[in-house]
């Protein structure tokens, strides 16, 4: 690879150098530590996942059937039971080329860089550096977002639990939530900091909440419910957000169930955490999906037989997003008691989403400011000595996503706009490195070796990944009713845009001066 458009000494430099680095026993497999030569890079960070517990991190961070819980409203608005359904199934199919596509890539380049590296690498050369640089700005974006939409779920629900129990005496506010939000993120940061030895422990019991709690929810439902029949379920969609036609509602629907698959490139980010990372991230990817489409799948088609009274449950909803799921567990359990027990049970969940995700943001920025992608990087990437982890990178999300909620207070637009700046900036993301990669394999050019390998169905897995991501990415910016007032306005798309611009500007002014493609470390040829 040719490095003549930056000096030899910025390419060997490490900001994060100055922290020590970490002992033998820590540093994982000969794979692992042949896999860092490789991307020139130092074991910085401790390798004390392992695919257990990797897969409970990747499955809790997704949360996927507790987001289909939480969102019951938004789905039901546009698309209805046979839309959840329907949609499901959709996104399933689209996720399935996906991941198995970054699965790929993962075990070809297993870093804590995850898209912006791969996009460096495979990239064509005379556009890598600016799409690497934007890469990195939109995980950096779309994973900071995340931990604010979940946060905002997990406040809404306790919200929505008040509501319910004290529907004469609360008063809702807007801030009560922006309080809620930043109290979440901060139990976040003390499992990433103080605890963070005990992250891969504490994602393992989170994982076993997220496998039995849908089963917490699910039989409960059957047993109590009344139930809608089958012909209603598969066949009546609905159209209460005023689009032209049933199927563009349907589409716009699929946001939220979007979101509740996308986000596996999680595990991705901890790869440098990871013990024979090039095996076990393909591994715990490919075994994260089936689970969560599982009991996704599950969780949908009994909320589907369960929703008996679609409209009464969307008359619930107050402007909190907890409402109406909370109204389907009263009708179903007719104890007020019941139905708080079966809403804990996501919250859990969701909090320890909040957590992995406040992990994977951090890693992310973490790594993107070892190349000079962020302001002020050589903060940034540094380590502390004492937790191993880029503790100054967690107190940047924290210090977001403190922020972020108190747009809420002036907006009750906010989750939506927070939720689709996350959902298309990460499928943003993929869309540019499975591009990447599939140019590469269009021209015929080699791939470096991986453990996990597509072989001759890559060039179809990879076109099928971008057929889904493109439409899905799209449908992202468009607001849940129409005709469009100011607070019903999905501002996502300015909050994209606005991101965008200033990133290129950045990048143009300053960015290309100090920023280092990770290409200019890769080291293929070492044996």
């Amino acid at each position: 690879m040719e490095k003549d458009s930056v000096p030899v000494e910025v390419v060997e430099e490490d900001r994060s150098s100055s922290t020590v680095e970490v002992e033998k026993k820590w540093k994982g497999t000969e794979a692992d530590q042949h896999d860092m030569l490789v991307i020139g890079r130092k074991q910085q960070l401790r390798r004390n996942f392992h695919l257990i517990s990797l897969l409970g991190f990747g499955c809790n961070l997704i949360c996927g059937w507790e987001i289909n819980v939480t969102t019951l409203g938004l789905t039901l608005t546009n698309g209805g039971t046979a839309g959840m359904i329907y949609g499901f199934i959709l996104t399933i199919f689209g996720f399935t080329f996906v991941y198995a596509s970054l699965a790929e890539l993962a075990s070809m380049a297993p870093t804590a860089g995850g898209q912006y590296h791969w996009v460096s690498e495979f990239s064509p050369r005379s556009c890598q550096k600016y799409l690497s640089y934007l890469s990195g700005w939109l995980c950096f974006t779309g994973w900071q977002a995340a931990i604010g939409s979940i946060a905002f779920l997990v406040g809404s629900t306790i919200q929505a639990l008040i509501v319910f129990h004290q529907p004469d005496t609360y008063v809702y506010e807007t801030w009560h939530g922006t309080l809620l939000v930043i109290a979440i993120v901060l139990g976040a940061f003390f499992f990433n900091s103080i605890l963070a030895t005990k992250l891969p422990l504490v994602e393992g019991l989170i994982l076993f909440v997220h496998v039995c709690g849908t089963f917490a929810i699910v039989i409960p439902l059957w047993a109590l419910s009344p139930r809608k029949s089958a012909h209603a379920v598969f066949t009546e969609f609905t159209n209460n957000g005023g689009w032209a036609s049933t199927g563009l509602s349907f589409m716009v629907g699929l946001t939220p169930i979007t979101g509740s698959m996308a986000g596996i490139d999680s595990v991705v980010h901890m790869a440098e955490e990871v013990k024979d990372a090039s095996k076990t991230l393909p591994r715990s990817i490919m075994t994260a999906l089936p689970l969560n489409a599982f009991l996704g799948l599950l969780t949908i088609i009994t909320l589907a037989f369960c929703t008996y009274d679609v409209e009464a449950v969307l008359a619930s909803n107050t402007g909190l997003i907890g409402a109406p799921f909370l109204e389907v567990f009263h009708n179903a359990t007719g104890s007020m008691a019941g139905a708080t027990v079966m809403a804990v049970i996501p919250m859990i969940s969701l909090f320890g989403s909040v957590v992995a995700e406040t992990a994977t943001a951090s890693r992310q920025i973490w790594s993107f400011a070892r190349d000079g992608g962020v302001p002020f990087s050589s903060h940034v990437a540094k380590v502390s000595p004492r937790w191993y982890v880029p503790l100054n990178a967690i107190l940047i999300s924290l210090v977001i996503n403190c922020l972020l909620p108190i747009i809420n207070i002036g907006s009750t637009a906010a989750l939506n706009a927070i939720f689709s700046l996350s959902g298309v900036s990460i499928l943003s993301s993929y869309i540019l490195c499975i591009a990447s990669v599939l140019i590469k394999r269009l021209r015929g050019e080699a791939l470096p070796p991986s453990r996990w390998a597509l072989g001759k169905w890559g060039i179809p897995i990879n076109i099928i990944a971008l057929c889904y991501l493109f439409p899905a990415a799209l449908f992202q910016f468009f607001p849940p009713v129409i005709p469009v007032e100011a607070i019903s306005m999905n501002w996502g798309c300015l909050m994209f845009g606005s991101m965008i611009i200033f990133s290129t500007v950045y990048y143009v002014v300053y960015g290309r001066k100090v920023y280092t493609p990770p290409v200019y470390r890769v080291r293929r040829d070492i044996q």
